[in-house]
C-alpha cells in the first residue's frame, strides 16, 4: 500500500490519498480526519502508524507502507 499527501490551496485543505500496489486509489480523506475513511477500509487499528508516516512525509511524495 502507498501513501501520498496533497497539499492543499487557499481554502481547500490538505489531502492524503492510500493507493494498492496497483496503484488503484483505495481512500481520501483529510489530513485532520482520516478516522472515517480508514475505518471503511478496516484499517482502524493502524491509525497511528499510518498518520505517522503522514506527518513526516513532504508534500508530493509517495511512501509505501508496510501494512
Amino acid at each position: 500500500m502507498y501513501v501520498i499527501k496533497v497539499k492543499g490551496i487557499a481554502k481547500i485543505p490538505d489531502y492524503v490519498q492510500l493507493r494498492d500496489d496497483k496503484f488503484t486509489l483505495l481512500a481520501y480523506f483529510r489530513v485532520d480526519r482520516p478516522d472515517k475513511s480508514l475505518d471503511k477500509l478496516g484499517l482502524a487499528d493502524q491509525l497511528p502508524y499510518i498518520m505517522e508516516v503522514v506527518k513526516d512525509l513532504p508534500f508530493g511524495q509517495i511512501a509505501k507502507l508496510d501494512i
